[in-house]
Formats: structure tokens, C-alpha cells, sequence
């Protein structure tokens, strides 16, 4: 009996010193949360407020060149559209009211 109660002792002994190390461990692993947290809040979000800026200033530019080019563009496109389809409608016009185009051929076909 003397024999296990030696091991008895050792495993308690062994497991103390497990639980101190994992007690370091963690203190360690804390401290490097505590370290990349702070790191983030410095380093990682100026950059993200960079980054908002740049959107923000981009959506300025997007809409200073939709009305500056594409919207006078769109307007000037639509209206030479019209104006095409305008002069397609007249020139259909004119050649079905056309007299040549009613009467038949010498040769009696239409």
C-alpha cells in the first residue's frame, strides 16, 4: 500500500505543476489579447476611417461626372434618337404617299 500512496503523491504533486503552467499560459495568452486589441483599436482603425474617406470622396466623384458628362450625354443621345426616328417616320411617309409608288408598270405587275 505504501506504493500507491507514493504515486497517489506524485500524480498530486505533477498536476499542481500542470495547473501553475496552464496558469502561465493563460496569464500569457491574456496579455497578448490584451496586446493585439490594442493594436486594432491604433493601427487598424484609421485605416478603416482611410478607407471610409476614399468611398465617400468616390461617390463624390461618381455623381460630380454622372452630372457633368453622362447625364447631358444621355440627354443629347436621346434627342438625335428622336430626331432619326423622326426623319425615318417621314421619309416612310413620303414614299408610301408617293403617286409612283401606287401605279403599276408597263408591264401591268405592281
Amino acid at each position: 500500500m505504501e506504493a500507491l500512496g507514493v504515486v497517489r503523491d506524485i500524480a498530486i504533486v505533477l498536476l499542481a505543476i500542470e495547473s501553475l503552467v496552464v496558469g502561465v499560459l493563460l496569464a500569457i495568452l491574456l496579455g497578448q489579447l490584451r496586446a493585439l486589441i490594442r493594436m486594432l483599436r491604433e493601427e487598424v482603425e484609421p485605416l478603416l476611417d482611410s478607407a471610409g474617406d476614399t468611398a465617400r470622396r468616390v461617390q463624390g466623384t461618381v455623381g460630380l461626372v454622372t452630372d457633368t458628362v453622362v447625364t447631358p450625354l444621355v440627354r443629347v443621345s436621346s434627342a438625335v434618337a428622336g430626331v432619326r426616328e423622326a426623319i425615318n417616320a417621314l421619309i416612310y411617309f413620303k414614299r408610301r404617299k408617293s403617286p409612283s409608288a401606287d401605279k403599276p408598270n408597263e408591264s401591268g405587275a405592281l
